[in-house]
């Protein structure tokens, strides 16, 4: 079953708490975000990263379900995520 777009906010924020992460403090940015994880959820069966390519394979593409796997080391270099959903505090 496929969250909807209030279902991923949730479970994005909590997971940010968790990390010590804070979201994108332009709610329309954040909104674009969820969106496209919704929407790829409905599409391709996963709540891919809408800022990254899938190749569509989903063994390859598994590391780019959000949060990606390169999500943390992206904070750690710059901030923030390559979605700029994810800040450092």
């Amino acid at each position: 079953m496929v969250e909807s777009e209030a279902e991923i906010r949730e479970r994005v924020q909590a997971y940010a708490d968790s990390e010590g992460f804070v979201l994108n403090s332009n709610v329309e940015k954040v909104n674009r975000v969820l969106k496209g994880l919704h929407n790829n959820a409905v599409k391709h069966g996963a709540e891919y990263c809408p800022c990254r390519v899938r190749t569509g394979d989903p063994e390859k593409d598994k590391s780019i379900i959000c949060p990606c796997a390169f999500h943390k080391d992206e904070i750690e270099s710059q901030g923030f995520c390559h979605c700029h959903l994810f800040y450092r505090t």
